[in-house]
């Protein structure tokens, strides 16, 4: 072994668990038990260790350990044409400075502005297990410590969000800057007195979540409950948490409650120093490359796939997402990941496969337009996988399986796919989809159907899921309940690992869907998964629908739904309002605002601008229509008509 092999072989022992001696050259980090999640680590310990920058391109899960070292030997040497990254980051000199939203982050304010169809008053993810063995005594007590000491040390548990759209963390001693726990004590309720407490609680906190333009985007409570037993409820802000952070934030927290005198592993970096580093991006040529190569794309596009509906999202108001979930045991996950291994190709596009194609069956038709949630941590910084925040963003994926192929063909042509799309992904799905849905001329969403897949997490994080919490007993995996609310979107499956089991999820917006129709196809992909798990569906010809795209018909499908019609007609600014909107406008975009039917988002507009355009109409006229109505009609004409009405 070379040097360079040596020291690589040292960082894939320690994040595929391996002995570093008895790892092949020519073995992909794939079959060695690596993913995309992983992936990101590697390059992480990779530029900290070998003070070597790769390309976002170069890590890919099908690399060899050899070819590695080829290309940190490059690298090293300054030849070779890839693409590090163009960002260091930095430590901010005022911790408590504010600093702008994320893209997704940015979706989700817009959302609990009622801005988007499918909207909701808070973004928010609710969960809650059953607990035994409580000490009922010195429950309550350690986790409120626990909350405190976890707050302490990850900073976006004190993060606050503005009206205008920032963010920004609040010291330690600031009034109600650490989130407190709420504890209800039922240790000698009766068993119908338990029955509706829980009920009223998930109600309340499935449809109220945590808000951070009011108090902390968390909100933890504890039930405890007759015979040692307990519940554990936690309902997080989509908007201050991601789906990593969720599951790091229940790991820490527990152990943190087992353990009065556990100490964290300090951070050197915070999810502000991460967000405004990444903000300089903007202006590297890398960006811009990603941003023309997703551009170039766009045209071609294909439209979500064309699920028949009941009713049109935008006459829709719902409260809470319905759900089907299932689970596959210890033994048949772990002999799917070993499938998936032996075929080259990794869990979450073996089950974006899969997905896939149930959608081509529900539909139709093969080609379709997924939207994609990552986790998406740039290698920044070592710390970043130990940071809470709102790290997330989306990756819209063209999807088009071919008829008269096996499965193990459609997986390995989705995993190229897949990495390709994600070599560019300076350049957000949200940015993407802002730029499609101008040049469709459409406020509706792009990407209502949503894959997202955490499987592979537990391991990039490092550490296993704590099973007992001290006082607060033993976790019962078994016994979990879930709600998602998540703005613009109709369906969305969720991929995750729960105890050494593969949880599958449909979340999806009832009053749009026959309840039929999701249940066939909530079964279909429990029956394609069992055959994966087995073995026989790898090599089996996928039985799929002959249309490339969804026919032409009558029926209100996800694929065309309707636009309004009225257009103003154009010219300059008709009266005194209309040019006060135009002047305000001018200051907003920067841009000169010349006609009064050209749309706000054609002028270089996006959502979060629209909301703090409606903010300073507020403040102006004393009144401003609500975003959706803005979005409505996005011209100088459209929001002088609606402010009228207002002021009537």
């Amino acid at each position: 072994m070379t040097p360079v092999e040596e020291e690589l072989s040292l960082i894939w022992g320690e994040l595929l668990d391996l002995d570093p001696a008895e790892i092949p050259s020519d073995a992909s980090f794939l079959r060695l038990g690596g993913d995309s999640v992983l992936a990101v680590r590697l390059s992480a310990l990779v530029r900290r260790r070998m003070a070597v920058d790769l390309a976002l391109s170069d890590v890919t899960v099908e690399i060899t350990l050899g070819r590695l070292a080829d290309l940190v030997a490059t690298r090293s040497s300054g030849d070779g044409a890839g693409r590090a990254l163009p960002v260091e980051l930095e430590r901010r000199p005022d911790p408590s400075a504010p600093f702008p939203l994320m893209p997704l982050q940015q979706g989700y304010f817009v959302g609990q502005h009622d801005g988007w169809e499918l909207s909701y008053d808070s973004a928010h993810f609710y969960g809650d297990v059953a607990l035994t063995g409580v000490d009922g005594d010195e429950a309550a007590e350690a986790l409120e410590d626990a909350l405190h000491r976890l707050a302490l040390h990850q900073p976006m548990l004190r993060v606050r969000i503005t009206a205008e759209g920032d963010q920004y963390v609040l010291p330690p001693d600031a009034a109600g800057a650490i989130p407190r726990p709420v504890v209800y004590d039922l240790r000698k309720a009766e068993a119908e007195e338990v029955s509706a407490h829980l009920e009223s609680i998930r109600r309340e906190m499935s449809t109220t979540g945590p808000n951070p333009l009011e108090g902390p985007g968390l909100d933890i409570r504890l039930s405890l409950l007759p015979e040692g037993r307990g519940r554990l409820h936690t309902a997080m802000s989509l908007l201050t948490l991601d789906g990593w952070s969720a599951t790091l934030l229940n790991r820490e927290l527990l152990t943190l409650a087992a353990d009065w005198n556990a100490v964290l592993a300090p951070l050197d970096v915070d999810f502000g120093d991460y967000v405004t580093s990444l903000g300089r991006l903007r202006d590297s040529e890398p960006y811009a490359a990603d941003r023309d190569w997703w551009w170039a794309r766009l045209d071609d596009a294909p439209p979500p796939p064309a699920l028949p509906l009941r009713a049109d999202p935008r006459d829709v108001r719902p409260t809470t997402m319905g759900t089907r979930e299932d689970r596959l045991p210890a033994g048949r996950w772990a002999a799917l990941r070993e499938q998936c291994a032996s075929h080259e190709v990794t869990p979450s596009a073996a089950m974006m496969t899969a997905f896939g194609v149930v959608l081509a069956r529900w539909a139709g038709h093969r080609r379709m337009l997924l939207n994609s949630l990552q986790l998406n941590r740039l290698p920044l910084h070592p710390d970043i996988h130990r940071v809470i925040g709102a790290f997330a963003t989306t990756m819209l994926l063209p999807v088009e399986p071919a008829p008269d192929r096996t499965f193990a063909d459609l997986a390995g042509e989705v995993q190229r796919a897949f990495s390709e799309h994600a070599s560019h992904n300076l350049v957000s799905g949200v940015e993407v989809s802002r730029e499609l849905a101008r040049r469709r001329g459409t406020t509706r969403p792009i990407g209502p159907v949503v894959f997202q897949s955490t499987l592979g997490m537990d391991a990039a994080i490092g550490e296993r899921q704590a099973e007992s919490a001290g006082p607060l007993g033993e976790l019962v995996f078994d016994d979990f309940h879930h709600q998602l609310r998540t703005p613009q979107v109709a369906l969305e499956v969720r991929f995750y690992e729960m105890h050494d089991e593969m949880a599958f999820v449909f979340s999806l917006v009832e009053e749009l869907f026959v309840s039929s129709q999701v249940d066939a196809a909530f079964a279909d992909l429990r029956d394609l998964i069992e055959s994966l798990a087995a073995g026989p569906g790898w090599d089996a010809s996928v039985d799929l629908p002959s249309a490339l795209d969804p026919a032409e018909s009558a029926t209100l499908s996800l694929d065309r739904l309707p636009e309004r019609t009225s257009a103003p007609e154009e010219g300059p600014p008709a009266d005194e309002l209309e040019q006060r909107i135009c002047d305000l406008w001018e200051e907003v975009l920067d841009a000169p605002v010349l006609d009064r039917a050209t749309p706000f988002f054609a002028l270089g507009g996006d959502s979060l601008l629209a909301v703090r355009t409606l903010a300073r109409i507020a403040k102006e006229f004393g009144t401003a229509p609500s975003v959706r109505e803005f979005l409505d009609a996005p011209t100088v004409a459209g929001l002088a008509t609606a402010l009228r009405t207002r002021v009537r």
